[in-house]
C-alpha cells in the first residue's frame, strides 16, 4: 500500500543480506527502485486475517501493509522479514 496515496500497488522486494535490507522496485526488472526498508528498523511485522492476507511491518518511520498472491508467498516472506531483522539483531549483539 502507498505511503501518502493509500491504494494498493504492485511492488518487487529483493532481499540483501549483506546489505541487511529489503529493496522493493515499481518493476520487475528493477529499474525504478522506490525504497529501502532496513533491517535495523524494522520492530514489528504482524500478518493481518483479513481477505486477502494482509501483513503489516513497521519500522521506526513508516508502516508497510503488504499483499502476498497465496497463504504460501505470504508465510515465506514473511519468514524473510523477521529472519532479517532478528538476524539484524543478533549481528549487533
Amino acid at each position: 500500500m502507498g505511503g501518502k496515496i493509500t491504494t494498493w500497488k504492485k511492488r518487487w522486494f529483493v532481499f540483501d543480506r549483506k546489505k541487511r535490507t529489503f529493496s522493493y522496485y515499481a518493476d520487475k526488472q528493477e529499474a525504478k527502485l522506490k525504497g529501502v526498508i532496513y533491517f535495523q528498523a524494522i520492530e514489528e511485522v504482524v500478518l493481518i486475517h483479513y481477505s486477502p492476507l494482509v501483513s503489516r511491518c513497521m519500522t521506526d518511520d513508516r508502516i508497510y501493509y503488504m499483499v502476498a498472491p497465496s497463504p504460501e508467498a505470504m508465510r515465506i516472506w514473511m519468514d524473510v522479514i523477521v529472519t532479517g531483522a532478528e538476524g539484524y539483531t543478533r549481528f549487533l549483539l
